[in-house]
């Protein structure tokens, strides 16, 4: 199976041995768009479940809510530790070992007796999923020049779709089995893919021999000597701050007053989102033709726009659902543009630079879910939108003022 995935000669090869040509196989990259999606998805999975969770464990929606910043700081963690091992260690190896450790971790958030020990494993399960940011570099190591962008287009659609599919799926089966049934079925799904990427994914080495604590301070020069890295990660921290705002509170939107839904039917507003996985693949696809700032620009002023929708959805179910569909659309895309962009710039260092990018973005996750929770409690949702406009029009800023210097 390693010999169909690559065209002859590449298997092995890695972006610092010259200019690529070979293709990868369709099948190798579904595979990749697959995992990514399933092992992001294990940090999601718990959003539509917050109110269900809360009731279950004796916790306030403010703490309820907390438990998704529990997942993100774990992601956190893993992306500063664990990602910069892909530079360092054959990577099929250490992407079914952490598949693994992540498959034992939603064991324990089924079993989980307690509200302490939920989140605590939470924070595990986040650490571990991480494992999606190895495997995006690593199919952008794997791919030949001309398709880069596509393919870490079609594989970070596996991402988005893993994202919204997470709150569809955990809600119908929170409905039939509870909300420690999804993390059950999730641990097994973690198992299968660590035996199935062990067999099919092609041996990749290490292209620069280093300990664990240089590549670690490594991190930091890149950021030091890279502007459009320090750009972007800019970009993404804001982008994704408006992400977890909006995520983290919607399901307490829906549950409330004038809505009323169920955990089923929240977890099916995921749907709305399907707009953003459809423009990562034409994202990457402009970036590889030269106009991913003209892309950029665009994704980013609707991000802004949708915070006006979402504003008028505490009472219209249509402007809600719209709001949802283009901020997802804007933010995905620019993360596909910024993440095309930036593995641009040092191929040998991939994982890298994906540690100094995701570590800023779901920082700026972490901060958004923090003041959503806490601003939805205290003021409600049109509080909560005025918070994320504010993420938008930051980023906005930031991206006028970095590309007219």
């Amino acid at each position: 199976m390693r010999a169909a995935a690559l065209s002859p000669g590449a298997e092995g090869a890695g972006a610092g041995d010259g200019p690529r040509t070979e293709r990868l196989s369709r099948a190798l990259v579904l595979l990749l768009a697959v995992a990514v999606g399933a092992t992001v998805a294990n940090m999601y999975y718990v959003q539509p479940l917050l109110n269900v969770i809360g009731r279950d464990l004796g916790a306030s929606d403010t703490a309820a809510g907390l438990l998704v910043t529990c997942s993100q700081v774990g992601y956190v963690l893993g992306l500063a530790l664990l990602v910069p091992l892909g530079d360092l260690r054959e990577r099929s190896r250490l992407v079914s070992a952490l598949l693994v450790g992540a498959g034992l971790a939603l064991a324990a958030c089924a079993a989980a007796p307690s509200y302490a020990v939920l989140a605590g494993a939470l924070v595990v399960v986040g650490a571990l999923s991480c494992v999606a940011q190895i495997l995006v570099p690593l199919a952008a190591t794997l791919a030949g020049d001309e398709e880069r962008g596509q393919v870490v287009g079609i594989v970070m659609s596996g991402l988005l779709i893993g994202i919204l599919g997470a709150r569809i799926i955990s809600g119908l089966v929170a409905a039939i089995g509870g909300w420690r049934l999804i993390f059950a079925l999730a641990a097994g799904a973690m198992i299968a893919l660590a035996v199935v990427l062990r067999r099919v994914l092609p041996r990749t080495p290490p292209e620069e021999p280093m300990t664990y604590a240089d590549a670690l301070g490594s991190v930091l020069a890149l950021i030091a000597d890279e502007p459009v890295l320090r750009q972007r990660m800019a970009l993404a921290f804001f982008q994704m701050a408006g992400f977890s705002v909006l995520w983290t509170s919607v399901a307490f939107l829906l549950g409330g007053p004038p809505y009323h839904y169920a955990e089923a039917v929240i977890g099916l507003f995921g749907l709305a989102g399907v707009a953003g996985a459809m423009a990562a693949p034409v994202a990457g696809r402009l970036a590889d033709r030269g106009r991913g700032r003209i892309a950029l620009t665009a994704f980013l002023l609707a991000t802004l726009a949708a915070w006006g929708l979402l504003d008028l959805g505490r009472t219209s179910l249509i402007a809600l659902i719209a709001g949802i569909a283009l901020l997802d659309l804007g933010i995905q895309g620019a993360q596909i543009s910024n993440q095309t962009r930036i593995y641009a710039l040092r191929p040998e260092a991939r994982s890298r630079l994906t540690t100094a990018y995701m570590v800023t973005l779901f920082l700026g996750g972490v901060l958004g879910s923090l003041l959503s929770a806490s601003v939805y409690g205290a003021a409600g949702w049109g509080a909560t939108c005025a918070l994320g406009a504010a993420f938008a029009a930051v980023g906005v800023a930031i991206w006028a003022v970095t590309e007219l210097r």
